[in-house]
């Protein structure tokens, strides 16, 4: 029989203070630590859910939409967007508060997919989904075609004869010198 959990069950949400030692020369936050904590609230949201350990599996849509300011606040929340027999789809939501003003601003939202692993290492089967809401089917039905259209492009890129004249021909437009 198979278990179920209510989406909010497993939600987690996390802030940090940004400072200066996670900056670059600019003093923007490097992408690479906003990342490292998105894949640590993606851990944590998918233990939650699957009372597992788990790894991350594949990063989807990882767009910075808005730097993020050294001394702002960053909220991330994390929801388990989707099940599968092991795996979860864990939507992530970066925002950056200026704490002087109050205003925020939404910096990033993500997708991870996690699978959860027994002791041997071995994929464990997650709990499934309790959906309530609109909001909680939309994103269950939005990560089925996000997971259709990778398996997608995953075919078509392994099919695709790139050595073909189409596409030496392609590259005749970009700022390449093809040498033989």
């Amino acid at each position: 029989m198979t278990h179920f959990k209510h989406v909010k069950d497993s939600q987690v949400d996390i802030s940090e203070l940004m400072l200066p030692s996670h900056s670059n020369f600019n003093g923007k936050i490097h992408g690479g630590y906003v990342l490292s904590l998105m894949d640590r609230i993606a851990f944590a949201c998918a233990s939650k859910h699957s009372g597992a350990y788990c790894v991350t599996a594949s990063v989807d849509t990882v767009d910075f939409l808005k730097p993020i300011e050294i001394g702002e606040l960053v909220t991330m929340k994390a929801s388990v967007n989707y099940v599968g027999n092991s795996s979860m789809v864990i939507g992530i939501r970066v925002e950056a508060e200026n704490i002087r003003t109050g205003e925020i601003k939404h910096c990033n939202s993500s997708y991870f997919t996690m699978v959860a692993k027994d002791e041997d290492g071995k994929s464990l089967q997650v709990p499934g989904l309790i959906l309530t809401n609109d909001h909680d089917i939309r994103r269950f039905a939005k990560s089925i075609k996000r997971n259709k259209m990778k398996l997608n492009r995953k075919k078509e890129f392994h099919e695709t004869d790139f050595s073909s004249e189409e596409y030496v021909h392609l590259l005749e437009n970009y700022k390449v010198k093809i040498e033989k």
